[in-house]
């Protein structure tokens, strides 16, 4: 997982060997999972979880802080019980999150069409400045979440790019408090001592 840190964050690999190196294109999105402690069932509302803190811990350290660092999105999947996992209810329709997800991809296209930049992801950081303002409360917000959280100046940029493309999502043409909130709590891993 650890060789994945500058893919990630470069958009390249480069191999090494005896006859010479070669640097790769690798842009790619990463989608991973694991469960909240060794057992599963830490947070589990239907057994209980028999992991020590320290075992807790010892696992979760296994992902490295820079790896993290690099993973936009950090999302709690609970287990669901028999009854919800029962519910009919439909959700919402794959055409509507398609629909918001063109409008996304549109408002990102016209932000970006005198740029190299493809998307918010991949802003640089002066990008981030141009696009991604703050008015005061937000950035005391921010700052309080990252001191709190004890986030990195990475995180930092990445809190903002998603809080632009949740933004985005809304079709609004400025970063809110919402969507700046909703972020930060995309960061779920990093909350975890």
């Amino acid at each position: 997982l650890e060789v994945l840190r500058q893919p990630l964050e470069d958009g390249t690999v480069t191999i090494s060997r005896s006859a010479g190196k070669v640097t790769l294109p690798c842009n790619f999105m990463l989608v991973a999972a694991m469960n909240p402690c060794p057992c599963g069932y830490l947070g589990s509302s239907q057994k209980e979880c028999a992991c020590s803190p320290t075992q807790i811990v010892r696992y979760r350290n296994r992902i490295s802080g820079p790896l993290l660092d690099r993973i936009d999105l950090h999302i709690e999947a609970p287990a669901l019980s028999i009854e919800e996992l029962r519910n009919t209810a439909p959700g919402e329709s794959s055409f509507s999150i398609r629909q918001r997800i063109d409008g996304a991809r549109a408002l990102q296209s016209t932000r970006f069409q005198n740029s190299s930049t493809p998307a918010n992801a991949d802003m640089s950081h002066a990008e981030i400045e141009t696009h991604c303002p703050m008015n005061d409360e937000m950035g005391l917000l921010l700052q309080r979440a990252m001191e709190k959280l004890k986030l990195s100046a990475r995180a930092y940029d990445r809190i903002r790019k998603v809080a632009r493309t949740i933004a985005d999502l809304a079709q609004s043409e400025t970063i809110e408090l919402p969507h700046l909130m909703e972020a930060i709590q995309y960061r779920s891993l990093d909350r975890v001592e």
